[in-house]
């Protein structure tokens, strides 16, 4: 690799959501050189499993968690160990100040959180969005970008899944009209094909996740390579305070690079 060496702090609500949305522009990153931090508020323990398995659910989840970090490239893992499904009860500033900490100890460059909405409106996604913001600020954290999806492309994919589910099982379809983001509003479209096995293999690595039945994890791991790189082989994100434009950015660190980043504690340059 040339150029400057960056890092990026990816904070997630629960294991798997760092495969789902992030995963390919993580392997990218970490196989271009660069730091991959990723931090998770809570274990999953309320996620799906058979009343057999909840029993230890946590610490099998916690196990994927570390598995599809290895897949990725991931250089460590912190689970702040909040409640699955209460996240969004706890302090904003408590828990903002515990990431800040972690975005301070490793200098990053990049801190990726949610949108707005949460993606699809869960509450503990939403709190990732309000405490991954709030703790950029406390760090100073230069670029915060939004893990999302193009809402235009989703509300295509929900209607074409309607269909379907007429004679094939498929996730419980949720009203896309206010979820993720507007096309519009969307500044990166990374492309994460060349690294398309790595993200497969990370969200292998969730099996708890991926069992049977129209979950959306086992539905997509039963995607055909082809079509597995047209519905995963890109990933999006919004730049906090920063104007969407015609072109979107290929690559994460663009806006540092920009503006001559390498510059500031944090980036290094490599030989």
């Amino acid at each position: 690799m040339t150029g400057a060496r960056f890092t990026v702090v990816s904070f997630h609500a629960h294991p798997d959501d760092e495969a789902l949305l992030t995963g390919g522009t993580l392997a990218r990153a970490a196989a271009e050189g660069h730091r991959v931090v990723l931090v998770v508020a809570t274990a999953g323990e309320a996620g799906l499993a058979s009343p057999l398995e909840l029993a230890d659910l946590a610490e099998r989840r916690t196990r994927e968690l570390a598995a599809s970090a290895a897949a990725l490239g991931i250089a460590r893992v912190e689970v702040l160990g909040y409640r699955d499904s209460r996240f969004a009860e706890v302090d904003l500033d408590e828990a903002a100040n515990r990431v800040a900490d972690i975005l301070r100890a490793e200098r990053a460059d990049v801190l990726t959180t949610y949108d707005a909405a949460g993606g699809y409106g869960h509450p503990d996604h939403v709190q990732v969005h309000r405490v991954g913001r709030r703790a950029a600020e406390l760090a100073g954290t230069p670029v915060v970008l939004e893990a999302t999806l193009d809402r235009g492309l989703i509300d295509r994919v929900v209607r074409t899944l309607r269909h379907l589910s007429r004679v094939v099982p498929v996730p419980e379809l949720p009203d896309t009209s206010r979820a993720f983001t507007a096309r519009a509003d969307l500044t990166h479209e990374v492309d994460v094909r060349a690294h398309l096995d790595a993200k497969l293999a990370a969200l292998r690595a969730h099996a708890s996740q991926a069992g049977g039945g129209p979950r959306t994890l086992a539905l997509l791991l039963r995607l055909p390579k082809p079509l597995a790189r047209r519905v995963l082989g890109r990933e999006w994100f919004r730049e906090v305070g920063r104007r969407p434009g015609e072109h979107l950015d290929d690559d994460i660190f663009a806006s540092l690079r920009r503006s001559g980043a390498w510059q500031v504690p944090g980036a290094t340059l490599a030989p």
